[in-house]
């Protein structure tokens, strides 16, 4: 065998065996498509009943003493859906620890209704109701107050949203003295 036929003889060997190293003759196959996820749209109904928790601010005044601090609480309440409106009525209950000129505020419970416009999967609302404030030391007493939010459906059952209200309590439990609030706070619900 010469070298020429030695060689020639290599590289048929070579090319015949390269498929087995480089892998199977037949085409790779192809990435398969992604098939559309559906997803369900946010129902506009805002009609039922709902539980929630809210975490916040209040900026508090009594006379010339001013004070602000954080809060938590629990929401609950019931809406009704007439289509472009709905109206509902709640209760808050607010835990709160906020020195207010050497006493203490300690719990703000508040009956409300409200009336918004439904947006849909939004619902942007007016609120008001009656509030009652407890403080160590002094008491309790009740108040008003009127405020506005923002709610957005998540999901079906989850909405997120924010709230500010101004509380007014004249004459705190015959101190003389009056109390005003203001309060920012984000809430979580869950409907039913």
């Amino acid at each position: 065998m010469t070298l020429n036929k030695f060689l020639l003889a290599g590289v048929a060997a070579s090319l015949t065996a390269a498929p087995v190293f480089a892998g199977s003759a037949d085409p790779a196959p192809a990435d398969p498509t992604p098939t559309p996820t559906y997803v369900a749209p946010v129902s506009g109904d805002w009609t039922g009943g709902y539980v929630g928790l809210n975490l916040g601010f209040a900026d508090l005044e009594a006379g010339a003493t001013e004070a602000d601090g954080g809060f938590y609480g629990l929401t609950a309440g019931y809406d009704y859906d007439l289509g472009d409106w709905v109206v509902g009525a709640g209760i808050d209950y607010d835990r709160l620890d906020i020195n207010l000129g050497g006493s203490n505020v300690d719990s703000a419970a508040r009956l409300k209704v409200r009336a918004g416009y439904d947006l849909g999967d939004g619902l942007i609302y007016g609120t008001a109701g009656a509030v009652r404030v407890d403080v160590a030391g002094l008491g309790d007493d009740t108040g008003y107050f009127v405020g506005a939010g923002y709610e957005h459906k998540v999901t079906e059952q989850i909405s997120v949203g924010g709230e500010v209200l101004y509380h007014d309590i004249s004459n705190f439990n015959g101190s003389g003295t009056d109390v005003e609030a203001t309060t920012f706070a984000a809430k979580v619900n869950f409907r039913f």
